[in-house]
């Protein structure tokens, strides 16, 4: 029996031929330049994580063809857009922001904890940050006085939490 052993050349060759193939089986890439950076990257729905998370040292797989793209950041206005994923290649979304005009006091301030600080923070039902942005002593989201429900969704997948809060001037409310 003779055993053959492809050369360094042939080797080169298989993996050149092959990767077509799976370029265009598989999958494409998403990276956001998003003024500011800690904007929510929404695709098709699906909350992803901080814009910032994004840029130059990751990049977020999605299946080839169209997808709706939506950035929410509390301070400015919401934008949505489309994008179109080729399979193998990388789509780069770059947007600034337009910023809303600054919420008038009273306060009171909402502090989260959770396992993980990339987790969404929604309140009423809008994306209002991460909950790393609200989770010690020198930060939190600040309120207007009133009820709110704080829903907060693991990045990961898993359970989403919700606690109903009343917010007073002033005050912190934890939500656990």
């Amino acid at each position: 029996m003779r055993i053959v052993y492809p050369t360094i050349a042939a080797a080169i060759l298989l993996a050149a031929i092959s990767l077509p193939a799976v370029a265009q089986s598989g999958t494409g890439y998403l990276k956001t330049k998003v003024n500011p950076g800690r904007a929510g990257v929404f695709v098709d729905g699906k909350y992803l994580g901080p814009a910032a998370n994004f840029g130059v040292g990751r990049k977020y797989a999605v299946a080839p063809g169209e997808h709706e793209v939506r950035l929410i950041e509390p301070r400015y206005e919401d934008m949505v857009t489309k994008v179109t994923v080729s399979a193998g290649k990388t789509v780069i979304l770059t947007e600034t922001m337009k910023a809303l005009p600054p919420a008038k006091p009273p306060f009171g301030t909402v502090r989260t904890i959770s396992a993980n600080k990339f987790d969404a923070v929604y309140v009423n039902g809008h994306f209002v940050g991460h909950a790393g942005e609200f989770n010690n002593r020198v930060q939190g989201l600040q309120l207007n006085p009133g009820n709110y429900q704080v829903k907060i969704v693991p990045v990961a997948g898993g359970q989403p939490r919700e606690q109903n809060v009343k917010v007073e001037a002033d005050k912190t409310v934890i939500v656990k």
